[in-house]
């Protein structure tokens, strides 16, 4: 994101494209119609509070603008936990994290455990419609995503990558997976770590890697970072775990 500056004659210079403005509720209006996956903390008050005073009136129709939108929430919550998102099978987050995946995390990873981290160029990450195909470099650590993100846990077929980079930028651990190498205890610590983490906004999705004939077994990776490993060590896994959860740019929350 870019700083936003003000042009002379007040015209508002949106932060998230080159879009201009000559006064503040058509600017709020803009972010709240093209930005509103994009928007921080604080534009994301200055647009609700806009609303707010926009005047629909309480009572009944606040009630059931609000029961409208829970219900919708509910419903997207099903599509994609059902394999709505990106044609996935579901995500089971059913395992009883036990051992290491139980333990509580550090504020970071262990640097000793972390030093074949690859750190990536951000690709941008805008959001585009689901009828189109981003074209990523594999694994996509960034770039343009689906409005959707993929739910927390354990996946035997993979979502589109579209939902798993919108993931990424919420602060997910998005893990993949090689089924032919992945032994059964190998998956069973993936699964107990994806059913350990599941905020929003900290969570860990564990999916099939999607490339034929993968040349690591693992791929761990975050928003601008990526760990291969071809043999399964859930030291590894829990540092960088530890260091990039809940840091995606969208709203970090630790």
């Amino acid at each position: 994101m870019r700083a936003r500056s003000l042009h002379p004659g007040n015209v508002h210079e949106c932060d998230y494209c080159d879009a201009e403005f000559d006064d503040e509720d058509a600017y709020l209006d803009h972010l709240g119609d093209e930005h509103e996956g994009e928007l921080g903390l604080i534009d994301r008050r200055r647009v609700e509070g806009k609303d707010d005073e926009g005047g629909i009136a309480a009572g009944p129709i606040v009630i059931a603008l609000v029961l409208g939108i829970s219900i919708a929430g509910v419903l997207g919550a099903t599509y994609l936990f059902s394999g709505g998102g990106g044609g996935a099978a579901g995500a089971d987050t059913s395992a009883n994290p036990d051992g290491i995946e139980a333990e509580p995390l550090p504020n970071s990873g262990n640097p000793s455990l972390l030093e074949d981290v690859e750190s990536h160029p951000s690709e941008g990450g805008d959001h585009v419609p689901e009828s189109t195909d981003p074209d990523y470099d594999f694994p996509p650590t960034s770039g343009d995503h689906y409005r959707t993100p993929a739910f927390p846990g354990f996946y035997e077929k993979t979502p589109a990558l579209g939902h798993l980079v919108h993931s990424l930028e919420h602060g997910a651990i998005v893990i993949y997976y090689d089924p032919a190498s992945t032994s059964d205890d190998a998956e069973q610590s993936l699964r107990e770590f994806a059913a350990q983490h599941t905020d929003p906004w900290a969570s860990v999705v564990v999916v099939e890697n999607p490339v034929e004939n993968p040349e690591s077994t693992y791929v761990l990776t975050a928003w601008r970072h990526s760990l291969r490993m071809d043999d399964y060590d859930p030291e590894v896994v829990r540092a960088f775990i530890a260091e990039y959860i809940g840091r995606g740019p969208e709203n970090p929350v630790r």
